[in-house]
């Protein structure tokens, strides 16, 4: 098997992601350089992991390699990405870009024109390939709920989330109507991406709380950004259909309309209890059928990780023509255009309702 090579322009906390995925999959993936605009960073993660780092896009695509890049990844602040998407597409290398694509409404229109205009820009919208809602979603659409009608998501903030349910619900671009609100209560703080709390002390946790009214079908979203790390604010979900719900871990459905059938989603690892096959991720099983099977094994990743390393691995397949794409752009426009919605409906207070975009075809 070759391996894709690729690039990534950024080398902030999220590109680190990146670097540790293509690391744990070398026969796969192959991480041929970095742009880091800042000379000192790109020394340090010159040092920790071992490859080359470039100031711009341009001397990336001059150096020499075995194999050049056959995508890019834009890993940027939501500001500076369109500039680099568009920077990419100029050179006509396909992008995978950090999520949200733009910061606003107008941004996206204009990072849609892109695609518009012929290039391929897909998104690195992780969460619906993550290990727990990957399964539930492979339950979902057996049909063993029938007709869903109802998503509960409190499991990611903003268009992560509202990716979630609108897979959940089985929608896309349907108008919608929002309701939503902001509510702030103490919380003990917790970790954060610096490590363990050093002492105790108190701090405001943010939740919000949105509606969103599709008519026949309602999704609800909640979110506290505590929830990523907290080790006492853990995430819920909830599907409903005609047959049956999803609530968490458990599955309950009619095999016809006189039995109840409930199944636990279990998840199958290597490596517990003295087993010598490595330590990662084999799957999740509903009784004897797998609903999920981990496509990066036998690396060792943690969720979040096997999420991105599947959206990487879709993308390679893609781009030499092997696979369909991982998330278009249309999709990702859809969704950080629901999140603006919903900030929309807290400051004012009132309802919002979607209007026709661009992207929606």
């Amino acid at each position: 098997m070759t391996p894709t090579p690729f690039a990534i322009i950024g080398g902030g906390w999220r590109a680190e992601f990146y670097l540790r995925i293509a690391q744990a999959m070398p026969e796969r993936l192959s991480l041929v350089g970095m742009v880091v605009r800042d000379a000192a960073k790109g020394q340090v993660l010159e040092q920790r992991f071992g490859l080359p780092t470039y100031r711009t896009l341009s001397e990336l695509l001059t150096a020499q390699y075995a194999a050049p890049p056959a995508f890019v990844v834009t890993c940027v602040s939501w500001d500076a990405n369109p500039g680099c998407m568009a920077e990419v597409v100029a050179r006509g290398l396909p992008v995978l870009s950090e999520t949200p694509p733009a910061r606003s409404v107008q941004g996206l229109r204009e990072v849609w024109s892109l695609v518009a205009g012929g290039a391929d820009v897909q998104v690195a919208e992780q969460y619906i390939y993550q290990p727990h809602h990957a399964a539930r979603l492979a339950l979902v659409r057996m049909g063993l709920l029938g007709r869903v009608s109802q998503a509960q998501v409190s499991a990611a903030h903003g268009y992560h989330g509202l990716s979630l349910l609108r897979h959940l619900l089985g929608v896309s671009y349907e108008p919608v109507t929002i309701q939503a609100r902001k509510f702030v209560s103490p919380l003990v703080a917790g970790p954060n991406r610096d490590g363990p709390p050093q002492e105790e002390r108190l701090a405001d946790s943010s939740q919000q709380i949105a509606w969103l009214d599709y008519g026949d079908k309602l999704g609800v979203f909640d979110f506290c950004g505590d929830q990523y790390f907290s080790w006492v604010r853990g995430q819920r979900l909830l599907v409903r259909g005609e047959r049956g719900e999803i609530i968490d871990q458990t599955a309950r459905y009619l095999l016809d309309y006189r039995t109840p059938v409930e199944l636990s989603l279990v998840r199958s690892s290597a490596g517990p209890n003295g087993n010598l096959e490595g330590h990662h991720l084999k799957g999740i099983l509903a009784g004897e059928r797998w609903l999920y099977e981990n496509p990066t094994a036998p690396a060792r990743l943690s969720d979040d990780e096997i999420a991105l390393g599947t959206v990487l691995l879709l993308m390679a397949d893609h781009v030499t023509g092997e696979g369909e794409p991982p998330y278009p752009l249309a999709l990702a426009c859809q969704d950080h255009y629901l999140n603006i919605l919903v900030e929309q409906a807290i400051a004012t207070g009132e309802r919002v309702s979607s209007e026709p975009q661009p992207w929606q075809g």
